[in-house]
């Protein structure tokens, strides 16, 4: 037993996983990332601010390191250029996100769920960048291995999407309930010959070999390009690997769908939520069953792209619930735009979080 948060078992969980360097800029709240970062990683950087530590990761997961970066919405308003610069170039990497009330600079020190849909719409052309949730401690874990295994498995930057209380709220903790990380392997051990350094087979993503390798003269281009990394605006290869960056997502998407669906027998109401409103979600099911009302609860892991078996399970029932700590309800418009159905309920709220008691009134 240990007395923790999950800024530190997400540290662990990411030196466990075999990353190399931690390069932060602090910002409430993602400080204690920036604290810990400086002790548990096997290399530290300090950038002097938020584009600056974008560049820097790029230039790591270049040379075959594997980079991890912590920040909240002012921070990544800024490394927004540079996170579409890596997508682009398909270099790993992973990116903290701690959310905090907004707009703008808004409460540093008060949690929200306000920034899933900046990361809906972060890459430019709407394509997807995926985004992890996690909703307690043991997902903070498990949901970083996952982050991590996915950024390099997709050669793509990852957000692991977090809020204030989650990543700053000490509790005991048995640190039994945790599975053994083993480390990501890097390299890609599949190279087509004749080696292009973007020429993919049917798994849709390039080898990944860092510049300055002995064998292959490496290109890594954030401009639109041909299989071989090459500038060509308006050749019918670079429209096809322009395109690939959406489809091997999508076409792939089971290998990254993550989510707890718990269901009741005869239910024909489900709870939607995520991260920090997870926990008034599960106290409300509970309460909810125990006074006879039939209810089921899903939890959402992969944000972005959605998993079409997480639309297939709302599908299913006559009342679907979105329990978020916003204004509007941003998931649930994600999910069915700006016209939801009727049988779609919100609980927002934003400034503290959801209570149970609320869910459930709003379930009855």
């Amino acid at each position: 037993m240990v007395f923790t948060d999950a800024s530190m078992l997400i540290t662990e969980a990411c030196v466990k996983a075999g990353a190399d360097v931690f390069i932060g800029y602090p910002i409430t709240p993602s400080n204690r990332f920036y604290q810990y970062g400086t002790q548990r990683f096997p290399s530290f950087l300090a950038g002097p601010d938020e584009i600056t530590v974008m560049q820097w990761m790029a230039g790591y997961s270049a040379a075959g390191k594997f980079p991890v970066s912590a920040t909240a919405f002012p921070g990544l308003a800024l490394m927004t250029e540079g996170l579409n610069m890596a997508y682009a170039m398909e270099l790993p990497m992973l990116l903290i996100l701690t959310q905090r009330l907004g707009p703008s600079t808004g409460s540093a020190t008060t949690g929200a769920q306000g920034d899933l849909m900046f990361t809906y719409g972060a890459i430019s052309g709407h394509y997807p960048i995926p985004v992890f949730s996690h909703s307690d401690f043991e997902d903070s874990w498990t949901m970083t291995y996952e982050a991590i295994k996915t950024a390099i498995k997709f050669r793509t930057p990852v957000i692991l999407l977090t809020s204030k209380e989650l990543v700053m709220t000490n509790k005991s903790f048995d640190l039994n309930k945790l599975k053994e990380i083993k480390p990501v392997e890097k390299f890609s051990t599949k190279v087509e010959e004749p080696y292009k350094p973007y020429k993919t087979g049917k798994e849709m993503v390039p080898p990944y070999i860092p510049l300055g390798d002995d064998k292959y003269q490496v290109r890594i281009n954030a401009s639109t390009h041909n299989d071989a990394g090459l500038i060509k605006k308006n050749d019918p290869e670079s429209m096809a690997n322009t395109k690939r960056l959406k489809e091997k997502f999508e076409k792939r998407i089971d290998e990254i769908a993550f989510y707890d669906f718990d269901n009741q027998d005869g239910a024909d109401k489900l709870i939607v939520t995520y991260g920090i409103s997870a926990d008034a979600a599960r106290d409300a099911v509970a309460e909810l069953r125990d006074s006879g009302e039939k209810v089921a609860l899903l939890i959402v892991k992969t944000m972005i792209p959605v998993p079409p078996k997480v639309m297939e399970i709302m599908d299913r029932f006559n009342s679907v619930i979105f329990v978020e700590e916003n204004i509007g309800g941003i998931y649930k418009e994600i999910i069915y735009g700006k016209n939801a159905p009727a049988k779609v309920i919100a609980v927002n709220k934003i400034g503290s979080l959801i209570s149970p008691s609320e869910i459930v009134k709003a379930v009855k």
